[in-house]
């Protein structure tokens, strides 16, 4: 345990010496004021140019906004903060490949799966201090100027969007056991995403697909229940859990 502890301290101090941490929490903080920012200023905006439009054919009523416009504009942007994440730590593993700092840690006694742990629990760790700083901060400045109880299931919406994230992380903690460039790592993540996509045309997978846990307009709006996405977590969850025990079986049989 002691190890395991002392390459976590390590994972953390590089996240703070390199600025990775630091240029997160500024990223996910910048998008959780972004969001009643624009909701507050669109009226304004569609006034600007309603005049223009109107030239168009286009006639521009008054646009009433309240808290539920800047939800929206929350689970809008976020998969955009979650792509900055991941292209930032896609060189998980790969960079230590390169330099062979992580074979200096093995060759002192450093047992792989730990090494493993370490980073997966570093990057789950950032993921969700940044995400629900984000979501706070939007939450803040929504009771503020509105009233964030017109959103319904506001909190599972929310945590079912953390839970697409871990996956996601999940599956770059495996892609980068596994190859050599953080391009092959994003573009392998990638490429799970789209095939999840197709997959999920079929009826009867659709609702067991971790892309089901992003329909948060249809949470927010009361027209689904937070009940009925428990196949998607729990399908989720365990295509995590297979991704971290895959990368765990990876690095052991990798060679270094």
């Amino acid at each position: 345990m002691g190890v395991l502890l002392a390459f976590t301290k390590k994972e953390w101090l590089e996240a703070v010496r390199t600025g990775k941490l630091l240029i997160l929490i500024l990223l996910f903080t910048l998008f959780g004021i972004m969001n009643p920012a624009v909701a507050k200023l669109l009226p304004w905006m569609m006034e600007m140019f309603s005049d223009t439009m109107e030239e168009t054919g286009i006639i521009i009523t008054e646009m009433q906004v309240d808290a539920m416009t800047s939800w929206m504009q929350f689970f809008k942007n976020i998969p955009m903060a979650l792509i900055a994440f991941l292209l930032l730590y896609s060189d998980l593993f790969t960079k230590e490949y390169q330099s062979g700092t992580l074979l200096l840690m093995l060759t002192k006694g450093l047992p792989r799966y730990k090494a493993v742990l370490a980073k997966t629990g570093l990057l789950f760790s950032v993921w969700t201090l940044c995400y629900f700083l984000c979501f706070a901060v939007t939450y803040g400045y929504n009771a503020y100027f509105w009233d964030n109880s017109i959103a319904n299931n506001l909190f599972p919406a929310a945590a079912f969007w953390w839970l697409f994230g871990v996956w996601l992380i999940s599956l770059l903690v495996l892609f980068s056991s596994l190859l050599q460039n953080s391009a092959g790592v994003v573009l392998c993540i990638g490429g799970s995403v789209v095939m999840l996509y197709l997959v999920s045309f079929l009826p009867w997978m659709k609702f067991y697909m971790p892309l089901s846990l992003l329909d948060s307009a249809s949470l927010l709006a009361g027209m689904k229940g937070a009940a009925e996405y428990i196949g998607s977590v729990a399908v989720t969850a365990i295509l995590g859990i297979v991704c971290v025990a895959a990368s765990l079986f990876a690095i052991g049989r990798k060679n270094i």
